[in-house]
């Protein structure tokens, strides 16, 4: 059966090739497209990582003078002890009070504009943020307010170039910061920041010693982890009737604070995402559905023009089944061998889309396994009737046929 439905595909090259061409454009505009929409997810995905996870930020309140409004933030309504009861409540895993703003870095004849948080040492447990060289400050430093750094890849490069910042001073303005550690690459977040251009310095060197407060103890924000995603909401919850409550805020009254969910932020980005992917991946499906029923109409003629040749099978005792199984075998052959071109081609396109425009791509087995599997459903399902029309012809009609 095999053999006979092999030579059938062999007898029409042309058209066999040509049948076979809409299920290969369709495997590989599936695979190509799975494969551009999965590396997008693998990219959000590492963006939220590279976040921290269960993260919410606690911001300032804003002004108002005159009728013009600020922005959160700009309001001096936060302060250290706010994050330390919010670090006491249940579900919380730990907070971090942070106060930042950009700087001017020098060292030798380098200079760097970065972005520098003074913060606790909490905040590289907050942000899940591991260190790649040296040691984090400490609690001592905290304290005694010492001019110490962490500092992030990105500004480390500009500054330093290949030597290792670890022991080396630089300047901010024409104070000496020594170089604890380097922090971890993180790469861009999801508004497009690089979060590697930073450097991470003791809470209190920023209040006291480079940007100053507007009274002690007063923080711009608090970066707060929770324990689990499944606690989320209860944390979010706690955070406003606590702070409501220290900063005697009476009912209906305005918060002077704002709470952000930046893990729910991150999940609607993965999720868009996510739904792009399918809608990619359905798109692509049609080319399939096409070439479903090109091998369907080619079948159909193939039934047409080998009418006389049934008769002759079935007259010398091929049954109704013998008949049927040739004809499906032509039509799946025809799906798998297009099938097996287009994974190459989606395989190839995917490799050459990353290496022309730098676009992420994940080639997935599953992803491969189901359009494998879909194509050569495709060909079962729409060979099934040609064959069985083939098989249910009279042989007394199939033998007069001309």
């Amino acid at each position: 059966m095999f053999h006979e439905a092999w030579s059938a595909m062999g007898a029409n090259r042309l058209r066999t090739l040509l049948t076979m061409l809409g299920m290969v454009i369709g495997v590989g505009a599936v695979v190509l497209m799975m494969a551009v929409g999965q590396g997008a997810q693998y990219a959000v995905a590492q963006s939220i990582s590279s976040m921290g996870s269960n993260l919410f930020v606690v911001l300032s309140g804003f002004t108002n003078t005159g009728g013009v409004r600020s922005g959160a933030g700009n309001a001096p309504t936060l302060t250290v002890g706010d994050a330390q009861a919010i670090a006491d409540l249940n579900g919380v895993a730990a907070a971090a009070p942070s106060h930042q703003g950009s700087a001017q870095l020098v060292y030798g004849a380098n200079n760097w504009n970065a972005y520098v948080i003074g913060s606790t040492p909490d905040y590289l447990e907050v942000r899940s943020w591991p260190l790649e060289s040296g040691h984090p400050f400490t609690e001592s430093d905290l304290r005694a307010a010492t001019r110490v750094a962490l500092i992030g890849k990105t500004a480390a490069e500009n500054l330093f170039g290949q030597d290792d910042p670890v022991g080396k001073t630089l300047r901010i303005g024409q104070a000496p910061y020594l170089i604890l550690g380097v922090l971890a690459a993180k790469g861009q977040s999801l508004d497009g920041r690089d979060q590697d251009d930073v450097l991470v310095i003791p809470l209190t060197t920023a209040q006291r010693k480079l940007f100053g407060t507007p009274f002690q103890g007063s923080v711009r924000a608090i970066m707060v982890k929770a324990e689990s995603p499944e606690v989320m909401p209860q944390v979010e919850s706690a955070i406003v009737a606590l702070l409501r409550q220290r900063h005697r805020l009476r009912e209906g009254q305005e918060n002077d604070f704002s709470v952000r969910n930046l893990t729910a932020v991150a999940d609607s980005a993965a999720e868009t995402t996510r739904v792009m992917s399918l809608l990619l991946g359905a798109i692509a499906s049609v080319s399939l559905l096409v070439g479903g029923i090109g091998i369907m109409n080619i079948m159909l003629v193939s039934v047409t023009e080998r009418t006389r040749e049934i008769g002759i099978r079935m007259a010398i005792g091929a049954r109704e089944r013998d008949i049927l199984t040739q004809f499906l075998l032509e039509a799946i052959l025809i799906s798998v061998a297009g099938c097996l071109i287009g994974l190459l081609l989606g395989v190839g396109g995917a490799v050459l889309a990353n290496q022309l425009t730098h676009t992420p791509v994940v080639i997935s087995g599953s992803t491969v396994l189901v359009a494998f599997s879909v194509a050569a459903g495709i060909g079962i399902f729409f060979g099934y009737y040609p064959a069985r029309k083939a098989a249910r012809l009279d042989p007394i009609e199939a033998l007069r046929y001309q």
